[in-house]
């Protein structure tokens, strides 16, 4: 029996081994699907990562097409062109009527344009003056230097229109300097009265008489270390008599020149000396008096001081002020004075270019 049992349970053990190795097969193939599900999940999440990958360039673009529009905001650049009338037309014409004369102002420093740049510069605009006043001159009436010097002196804090119609009674009673450094002061100075500071004015002229006859034998000296010398001479006196009565090249830096050099921005310095000496470097020594009656008349009779007449000014396009005075043509000519305005000059007895040039003698003293 025993035996006989053995076969009997080998066999029922046999199918029962089987189908454990049966349910193995299964449970691995139960268990492949649970392997794709894995697998599922992992492509799942592979499916959100590439979801993420698209998603980000869509991301990236949508700012690169904000930004589109922004560059496309630089025509204001095209547009910076108009805000700059540094300087006039080359004609100063209507074109600037609608231009705000505070606007306009666009000076520049000195340090910003090269010293080349400023020499053709500053050149040019004598050349420019040179051509609208060919027949400028001194504006002080004199028949020598001893006139001269004297007429310069009283000119101080005044017109040279109220000195020449003055100095015409002075020279008559006292010609010569032995004459003028004998006379009573006060009888000189109810002379020199219309020029203003009479006083102050009549000590200077008797005092330079009387250095004239006893120190330099009543001779106007030639030479500028001995012009300082006199009562009331300065280094702008002294060149004024050294270019107009001895032909000696000289600058002369009074109001008007001071002004306009800086206006025109040849310079920066504001001490006389140091302006003739900046200015003076930039031109030949032959040009100076020249140079000096030139920026003189323009500023007596277009750039004016406190409203320059920049419509009407022939070198508007080399000025870096233009704009400061009023830029319209029609009331621009308005301002202008003496010949240019069509009125009486400065001088008595002027040249004869003037006179040809169109300009008119001044009238005398108390001739209405």
């Amino acid at each position: 029996m025993p035996a006989d049992d053995t076969p009997a349970a080998a066999r029922r053990a046999a199918p029962g081994k089987t189908a454990t190795a049966a349910k193995t097969p299964a449970a691995a193939r139960k268990a492949t699907p649970a392997k794709k599900a894995a697998t599922g999940k992992t492509a799942g999440t592979a499916k959100t990562v590439g979801t993420a990958k698209k998603a980000a360039p869509a991301q990236t673009a949508a700012p690169a097409k904000k930004a589109a529009p922004k560059k496309k905001a630089a025509p204001v650049r095209r547009q910076a062109p108009a805000k700059k009338p540094d300087v006039a037309p080359k004609k100063a014409t209507a074109a600037v009527k609608g231009v705000a004369p505070a606007k306009t102002v666009a000076a520049k420093s000195p340090r910003a344009e090269s010293r080349t740049a400023l020499v053709r510069r500053a050149r040019r605009i004598d050349r420019e003056l040179a051509e609208v006043y060919p027949y400028a001159h001194p504006e002080l009436d004199f028949e020598n230097p001893f006139q001269l010097v004297v007429a310069t002196v009283l000119s101080a804090q005044t017109t040279d229109l109220r000195v020449n119609q003055t100095t015409p009674a002075l020279f008559a009673k006292y010609p010569t300097p032995e004459d003028l450094a004998a006379a009573v002061p006060e009888e000189v100075e109810e002379i020199l009265r219309p020029t203003g500071f009479f006083r102050a004015k009549t000590r200077s002229v008797i005092g330079l008489s009387k250095a004239l006859a006893e120190d330099f034998g009543g001779e106007v000296p030639g030479r500028l270390a001995d012009l300082v010398r006199l009562p009331g001479v300065g280094r702008k006196t002294a060149f004024v008599v050294l270019g107009n009565a001895f032909g000696r090249p000289g600058i002369t830096v009074d109001t008007h020149f001071q002004r306009l050099v800086r206006r025109w921005q040849w310079t920066d310095e504001t001490d006389p000396d140091k302006i003739e000496a900046a200015v003076g470097a930039l031109f030949p020594k032959s040009d100076w008096t020249d140079l000096s009656h030139h920026v003189i008349w323009h500023g007596r009779r277009i750039c004016h001081a406190r409203k320059p007449a920049c419509g009407a000014c022939p070198i508007a396009p080399l000025c870096p002020a233009y704009g400061e005075g009023e830029t319209d043509p029609e009331k621009a000519t308005k301002l202008l004075k003496y010949e240019k305005g069509g009125f009486p000059g400065q001088r008595l007895n002027p040249p004869q270019a003037y006179l040809d040039a169109g300009g008119t003698p001044a009238p005398p003293l108390g001739a209405g």
